[in-house]
């Protein structure tokens, strides 16, 4: 199956940068069919982007601009946040200016038209991609999955660990992998992240109990505290005034309970800090899921997903 990148990233690879450098490498890539990529400089009144070529510029008609511009189905906001950003494109043709310049008609849609017919159309639940974050929201992280089309990865499917905001996760621009959770009947894609992130049994490898380790304050309950040691493994300690969500904390491992789902912990300390986040650790290596289990065998109560 044919892939296509997200935007942003082929502006800088040395087959691109040749296409930009000189009339005769576009007027080529125009004749071949070529997808290229470059930064829109501007939105005009009519929303139209003008874009930067390096040798000339270029012109993405407002009705050129990506896939439901026309029937309304996307909002023109898509193309006003491209600014200043890379967009990819098919070279049209080519005319004159009232200056006499050349510039370069060109075409948003047609590329992820073909993205759609290519690739994403050939997508099936079940099925691990990567994908770039685009921008994020209270609800969930849009991801761009190929040439500037986006899907949906909701909050509450980024990880078991309940967080607030899907930046405590990710960065935009970041690349991730997920995997396709539901497809409807307009080809809009939702996806899932958490199931890549390891099973109960497997986050709780990495810990043992008599040992301190850092965590984060999620959550204050009146009946303890959840501190997330990983995005998918918490545990709870006893209730203690004057500690909030999102503080780091060190946590000393009381018990481990893989019956029930459990792990007892203490709070060594707690306190305010600004640490990155840890590079993202996948479980999963394979290009496709059809079930996944986070319960571990000997627990009666049964976490799954299923992409069936």
């Amino acid at each position: 199956m044919q892939t296509y990148s997200p935007e942003g990233q082929m502006i800088s690879t040395p087959e691109n940068q040749a296409i930009l450098s000189s009339p005769n490498a576009l007027h080529e890539a125009c004749y071949t069919n070529q997808i290229v990529e470059a930064r829109a400089l501007l939105c005009d009144k009519e929303h139209n982007l003008r874009v930067d070529l390096g040798c000339m510029y270029g012109i993405i008609p407002h009705e050129e601009g990506a896939v439901g511009i026309d029937d309304g189905t996307v909002r023109d906001i898509a193309l006003i946040s491209r600014v200043n950003k890379p967009v990819m494109f098919h070279i049209l043709g080519f005319r004159r200016d009232n200056n006499n310049r050349e510039y370069a008609i060109l075409s948003r849609k047609s590329v992820q038209q073909e993205c759609m017919e290519n690739y994403i159309s050939k997508l099936s639940p079940g099925d691990i991609i990567y994908a770039k974050v685009s921008h994020m929201e209270n609800f969930g992280a849009f991801l761009d999955i190929g040439a500037g089309i986006n899907g949906l990865l909701p909050i509450d499917s980024i990880s078991v660990s309940r967080i607030p905001h899907p930046s405590v996760r990710f960065k935009n621009g970041q690349i991730i992998r997920v995997v396709v959770k539901t497809i409807d009947d307009y080809g809009r894609i939702t996806f899932s992240h958490k199931e890549l992130l390891g099973t109960w049994e497997q986050n709780a490898g990495e810990f043992a109990p008599g040992e301190t380790v850092p965590g984060i304050v999620r959550s204050i309950e009146n009946y303890g505290i959840f501190v997330e040691l990983t995005p998918n493994l918490a545990g709870l300690a006893e209730y203690s005034s004057g500690i909030t969500a999102g503080c780091h904390a060190g946590v000393y491992i009381k018990s481990m309970l893989p019956e029930r789902m459990k792990i007892k912990l203490i709070i060594v300390d707690a306190f305010q800090a600004e640490y990155p986040a840890p590079e993202i650790k996948y479980y999963t290596q394979t290009d496709h899921i059809d079930r996944w289990v986070y319960s571990p065998a000997e627990c009666s109560k049964i976490i799954e997903s299923s992409f069936c």
